[in-house]
């Protein structure tokens, strides 16, 4: 009697101490259409990198990474709509069009910076309207706030979707800057070397893109000094890179109410 009432009270305090500990849950990895919107960003920084840098061998080769890496992932959606089926096919076509027309501006349509923002942001919408596997989009807003700023460096305006200033695709940096710094803040203080480096590359790269100065027509940043589009376009892919593969492999804690 006396061992299986000391059997029931070891229990209880068993369940009290695991009731006590937070709940660990796995971050989700990204789904495909999110995975898609993160590759369409980066292969139109890509072409604006290759098209501003004078067609380096380097940039067109990335060009490419890219757009196979939006291939696999429009692949991995299941029963992806007739839309975003379309508005990839055009999205596609238009970064064909900016490699077409070769490194000489003269030869760039003059409507074509206005071409080429809104086949990429209504294949994100489309993209957006595909299950997702989070409500976390900071991979995908960093790299449009890098497509936004690579645009005003080197062909001068990016046309944002202002008809939904309730998305990141109707938002500029004065929105998801402060957005995507409470997205980091939430992740709380912590001990890992990855984590804080992570922190110290936002706050680099978040220095470099408030000072984009979107709200202006005339091409000039906040601070007056020169547009930095490839460091701005480094730090940013190695940001996402970074938080996606931490989404992969880091375990979330989230405490008991």
């Amino acid at each position: 009697m006396r061992s299986k009432l000391l059997t029931t009270n070891v229990f209880i305090l068993i369940i009290g101490f695991m009731a006590s500990l937070p709940t660990i849950t796995f971050a989700a990895a990204l789904s495909p259409a999110e995975l898609a919107q993160v590759y369409a960003c980066r292969a139109t920084s890509s072409l604006l990198l290759l098209r501003g840098e004078g067609f380096q061998k380097t940039h067109q080769q990335r060009l490419e990474n890219d757009l196979q890496a939006l291939n696999g992932a429009m692949q991995a959606i299941s029963q992806p709509s007739q839309s975003l089926i379309t508005t990839r096919t055009e999205l596609v076509t238009q970064l064909r069009n900016g490699v077409s027309y070769g490194p000489s501006e003269d030869n760039v349509p003059w409507r074509y910076p206005q071409e080429l923002s809104k086949a990429l942001r209504e294949f994100l919408h489309e993209a957006r309207q595909m299950p997702q596997g989070s409500d976390n989009e900071l991979p995908v807003e960093v790299e449009y706030l890098a497509v936004q700023y690579l645009s005003r460096s080197y062909m001068g305006t990016f046309e944002i979707a202002r008809e939904q200033p309730d998305t990141y695709l109707g938002q500029d940096e004065r929105i998801l800057l402060p957005k995507i710094d409470r997205q980091l803040n939430d992740l709380g203080s912590s001990d890992d070397p990855a984590q804080n480096k992570l922190r110290a590359r936002w706050e680099y790269l978040k220095s470099a893109l408030a000072d984009m100065n979107s709200k202006s027509n005339t091409l000039q940043s906040v601070s007056g000094k020169p547009f930095a589009p490839i460091t701005v376009d480094r730090h940013s892919r190695t940001l996402t890179q970074n938080w996606m593969d931490r989404q992969l492999t880091t375990p979330s804690v989230a405490a008991q109410p």
